[in-house]
């Protein structure tokens, strides 16, 4: 197949399209042309692909990146057995031509997610949300979806294929937890829990437990994050490619997963959580529901309530003074991850389905 990967939105080393998706092509022996802000990101592309840049779509500032989107579609698509979307922006940049041979990777409730937008102001994120769900439907009827979550299911009145966001896990656990740090991995904002990540930090700082936070950060919360580092309270280490940030997670106390009672998180599997399992570390997560529901059947974790540093604070040492506890957890959350979680058995469907489509549409 030649397949025409497009984000404007996403980190062109973004773990679910580069590191599985595109990995998982690209090892099936298909050709990809990707479509992502490398310039913007300071990203060199892999060899092996088909690299284009544009602009990427951040806030406010989108209509550029959207309008590169659409002429660069238009014009280097053309001969594409597939193209595949992974920002519901891009629906308003695909050309009529290029329909029927478009999936849309569904890997976010959009609607939801306007609620905890920073950039968007309030009195426009419930005409937006209605707008979102229209744009879902026409796309429905239109475009080929793939859903990350079997959650998502209710917001299409169609059946469509679901390929869930695992990882990759390895066959035993690199090393046993530690009991000196903690560690988050992935993007940073409020809901996702910054600020109580920064409090926690502050909590810690006195038992000689470290806090670690990989990943980049929204713009709000930069500044927040800048001054605990410089006073020595945690260490941020900004974006990190998956790959990379996973590894510097190993050995680590336990991985943390605060997310926010927020509806875009009710019906995700947070991918951390199992990343953090793969890696053989406790996780310590908030009670969204399938989060707590993973990690509760693994016994691999503890859960805290939402926006709660000092219950958080309590586990982390719970962790910290139990080394049997923690060793147990860490084992018992690999093996859960290898059985269930382990993307080469995802990677085999996605291939699979996008064949069958390119078949279909040839």
């Amino acid at each position: 197949m030649r397949v025409f990967v497009c984000t404007i939105v996403h980190h062109p080393e973004d773990a679910r399209i580069l590191h599985r998706q595109i990995r998982a092509l690209l090892d099936a022996g298909h050709d990809v042309t990707y479509m992502a802000p490398f310039r913007a990101c300071n990203v060199a592309p892999w060899p092996g692909i088909v690299p284009l840049d544009v602009p990427r779509a951040a806030g406010r500032n989108r209509l550029r990146a959207l309008r590169a989107a659409r002429r660069t579609l238009a014009a280097r698509a053309k001969d594409a057995d597939l193209v595949l979307l992974h920002d519901p922006e891009l629906l308003l940049a695909v050309p009529h031509h290029l329909r029927s041979r478009t999936v849309w990777d569904v890997h976010e409730d959009t609607a939801a997610a306007l609620g905890v937008k920073g950039w968007l102001p309030a009195p426009l994120r419930i005409p937006l949300r209605f707008g979102v769900r229209r744009l879902e439907r026409r796309a429905e009827r239109r475009l080929k979806l793939l859903l990350a979550e079997e959650g998502y299911r209710g917001r299409f009145r169609l059946e469509h294929p679901v390929v869930p966001n695992t990882t990759h896990v390895p066959e035993a656990p690199p090393a046993p937890p530690g009991d000196d740090r903690v560690v988050y991995v992935g993007q940073l904002s409020l809901a996702r829990g910054a600020a109580d990540l920064i409090a926690l930090a502050e909590l810690l700082h006195a038992d000689g437990v470290t806090l670690d936070l990989v990943g980049p950060a929204d713009a709000d919360v930069r500044p927040l994050l800048r001054d605990a580092q410089r006073v020595g309270l945690l260490r941020w280490y900004g974006f990190v490619p998956n790959d990379r940030a996973l590894r510097m997670a190993e050995g680590a106390l336990a991985g943390l997963a605060l997310l926010h009672d927020s509806p875009n998180y009710r019906h995700s599997m947070p991918t951390k959580v199992v990343e953090y399992m793969a890696h053989g570390l406790p996780v310590v997560t908030t009670p969204n529901p399938i989060a707590a529901e993973i990690v509760t059947d693994a016994g691999c974790g503890l859960v805290v309530p939402f926006e709660d540093p000092e219950a958080t604070a309590a586990a982390v040492r719970r962790l910290r003074d139990d080394t049997a506890l923690r060793v147990d957890m860490g084992k018992r959350g690999h093996e859960a991850a290898r059985a269930r979680y382990h993307w080469p058995e995802q990677a085999r469907l996605f291939v699979a389905q996008l064949e069958d489509w390119a078949r279909s549409t040839a």
